[in-house]
């Protein structure tokens, strides 16, 4: 009887230690996530490079047939094409362009539209896999988008959403910070 009752303390213990472990991990889990950088964060970056966001985005209207362009490679599409490029697909030496100026801006990736609105879009942070992923990006829009806040960092994603509207900051002219 007194075994039992030792035993029943010793289980009492270790269940407790248990979710005491597993409540750290969580926190710890949580902590090591990676969060966006807040909205004066990007403004800031934006004005401290804003050449290279403009020389990125001169180059992006310029090149009509490109859609996306990052460290792995561009994106064509006329002709169609995805990869690191050799000067049958893309200039070399203007494909490094953007590799530097993006490494300048803190960019990771730069795209846009098809058409005459190329609406350039430079994105500095991105989280997440597959179609689960968050972006930010600093962007050139023609015309003024819908969805404006005045911070990024007022907008919480409501619990269990996965449908979030894309949003825009304004920041100066045309530039705009969009998050998705």
């Amino acid at each position: 009887m007194m075994a039992y009752a030792i035993m029943k303390k010793i289980f009492k213990w270790l269940t407790g230690f248990f979710l005491l472990v597993c409540l750290l991990l969580a926190g710890l889990i949580y902590w090591q996530m990676p969060h966006p950088p807040s909205d004066a964060q990007l403004v800031q970056n934006f004005q401290a490079h804003r050449a290279a966001f403009e020389k990125l985005r001169d180059m992006l209207q310029a090149d009509p047939h490109l859609r996306r362009v990052a460290d792995w490679g561009v994106d064509l599409e006329d002709p169609v094409f995805l990869g690191k490029p050799t000067d049958a697909q893309f200039s070399t030496n203007r494909y490094q362009q953007y590799l530097s100026l993006l490494k300048e801006a803190g960019g990771l990736m730069a795209s846009r539209d098809e058409g005459p609105h190329a609406n350039p879009y430079i994105f500095v942070w991105a989280y997440g896999f597959g179609g689960d992923t968050r972006h930010i990006s600093v962007c050139w829009l023609d015309t003024p988008p819908d969805n404006q806040v005045s911070s990024l960092d007022d907008q919480k994603i409501p619990a269990g959403s996965t449908n979030r509207p894309d949003i825009y900051r304004h920041i100066d002219q045309d530039w705009y910070l969009w998050e998705d």
